[in-house]
């Protein structure tokens, strides 16, 4: 009877768990990436930026070979993030001209991989824009729009744009992406914290007039926000909340603060890691009951050895960056990649 009992109990355990790996089976990940590509400028001078020191007589000496050699690590980062399979989303800022991602989606064996392309050109007096690719056959292009942030204070001010996507990820729900790059810390920290708060209720106002209509909706706010997760602009401004323990007002809550507590960061500056370089998302895409959902533990920095290189200035290792000051140094970029994967479960 002991001996029935127990194959009984075994053939009961291993049909569960066989049960229970055929469901973990089931979900299909989508990663989206966001990446700061340090000034991918093209080589030719556009007489309505100011853009003449990526030039071949210009203070950087920016050739076309030189502008090659950027796309190529930028194709091949790209297909590093992804794995196996590349991103559905790429979010990209320091980005001079739509040709540059043209170049990078049609003129690298990203092509085979048919990325959509959406970018317009900002009032940035650089002419640095933001940029996001999307796969076509992954995700279904409904609206994009481009946000102008307004400086209450300097009304004739330009900065770069909040490009806004929206569409059906993978036949499964629709999702509303943003892609951002806020003001620097030029001139100092408390100087410059007015533009980022401009950019912070641009942004706030766009989400919450998504919520208006959709409060429910799925939203992934990605960008270099240059400033930290618990920086005033993004707390006071945008309402983001820090951890998923406490109960968020706002409903967007900042997985970059949960990476950074965990140690992790995506550009570092004097010798200390911070991250700029964020990824938000509604408490909604945080529900497993949704269609389309995700986690803190499905997000990361990306650090692969070859973005890296030995930090002698202080400890450690640092991005290996294209430019040290005016100097050409030849790496991918002075900032690392984030990602988050997006998951759905498959139907059969």
């Amino acid at each position: 009877m002991f001996r029935c009992i127990l194959i009984v109990s075994l053939q009961f355990f291993f049909f569960n768990t066989a049960i229970f790996a055929q469901k973990a089976d089931t979900l299909q990940r989508y990663r989206a990436m966001f990446y700061n590509v340090e000034n991918l400028f093209d080589s030719f001078d556009d007489s309505l930026t100011i853009d003449e020191e990526f030039t071949p007589m210009g203070a950087r000496h920016w050739t076309w070979d030189k502008m090659n050699d950027k796309i190529n690590g930028i194709y091949k980062t790209i297909v590093a993030v992804g794995g196996w399979e590349p991103p559905v989303f790429v979010g990209m800022c320091e980005v001079e001209n739509g040709y540059m991602l043209y170049r990078i989606t049609h003129e690298t064996p990203l092509l085979k991989f048919d990325y959509g392309i959406i970018h317009r050109e900002s009032p940035d007096p650089r002419g640095i824009d933001v940029g996001l690719l999307y796969r076509k056959d992954l995700f279904d292009l409904q609206e994009s729009r481009f946000f102008q942030v307004v400086f209450p204070d300097d009304p004739k001010r330009k900065t770069r744009e909040i490009l806004y996507a929206r569409g059906v990820i993978a036949g499964a729900d629709t999702i509303h992406v943003f892609i951002n790059h806020w003001p620097s810390k030029f001139g100092g920290e408390l100087e410059s914290n007015a533009g980022r708060y401009a950019a912070a209720s641009t942004l706030k106002q766009k989400v919450d007039s998504i919520k208006i209509f959709y409060p429910d909706a799925r939203i992934l706010i990605m960008g270099d926000f240059n400033d930290e997760p618990e920086s005033t602009p993004l707390v006071d401004g945008l309402k983001v909340c820090l951890n998923t323990f406490d109960k968020c007002p706002s409903g967007l809550v900042s997985i970059s603060a949960i990476l950074r507590a965990k140690g992790q960061g995506s550009y570092k500056y004097k010798g200390v890691w911070g991250m700029i370089d964020q990824m938000i998302v509604s408490e909604s895409l945080l529900d497993k009951n949704h269609k389309i959902f995700s986690s803190p533990e499905n997000a990361s920095v990306f650090n692969a050895d070859f973005l890296l290189e030995p930090d002698d200035a202080f400890i450690g290792e640092k991005p290996f960056r294209t430019f040290v000051g005016f100097k050409y140094h030849g790496g991918f970029s002075d900032h690392l990649p984030v990602y988050i994967d997006i998951l759905t479960r498959k139907k059969f």
